[in-house]
């Protein structure tokens, strides 16, 4: 067992496990926040693992959880409407951690794989992980009553 496999056993504990347990526990607002939390840690979890593995098909299947983890979110404020504007999340505090477990998985990465297509690939999975955090949090934390039906 490496250093990236390690790391993948410790973010798995430590962080997607808290986070799966807030998705199936408690309200719908907490239940949401968690579920976008979660997208993130299992896709930093496998580029952890195609590095530790040296499998680069990993690294695909983290840039598909990229793209369509935050538009999961973005699906579910916009059912969940109604409900998330009598009582919305709290997503504050959320952006800076994903923001540094991001940069602390990614750029580790980039170093050990130098310059090319692969380095791009992770540069690309990055910046959408980022992004894709503040878009949802910023879309959970002004979710639109008037789009959600028998509101």
């Amino acid at each position: 067992m490496n250093g990236w496999l390690t790391a993948a056993a410790a973010l798995l504990l430590c962080g997607v496990g808290p986070a799966v347990a807030g998705v199936a526990t408690g309200p719908v607002r907490r239940r949401v926040v968690a579920q976008n939390l979660a997208t993130l840690l299992v896709c930093l979890v496998l580029l952890l693992l195609a590095q530790g593995y040296d499998r680069s098909a990993y690294v695909d299947l983290a840039l598909v959880l990229a793209l369509l983890g935050p538009v999961g979110t973005l699906v579910y404020a916009r059912l969940l409407a109604g409900e998330l504007a009598r009582r919305p999340p709290r997503t504050r505090g959320t952006i800076w951690p994903a923001v540094l477990a991001t940069v602390l998985v990614v750029s580790p990465l980039c170093a050990v794989t130098g310059p090319g297509r692969a380095m791009v690939k992770l540069l690309v999975i990055g910046a959408l992980l980022i992004a894709g955090n503040v878009v949802a949090a910023r879309a959970l934390d002004d979710p639109s009553p008037e789009a959600a039906p028998g509101v």
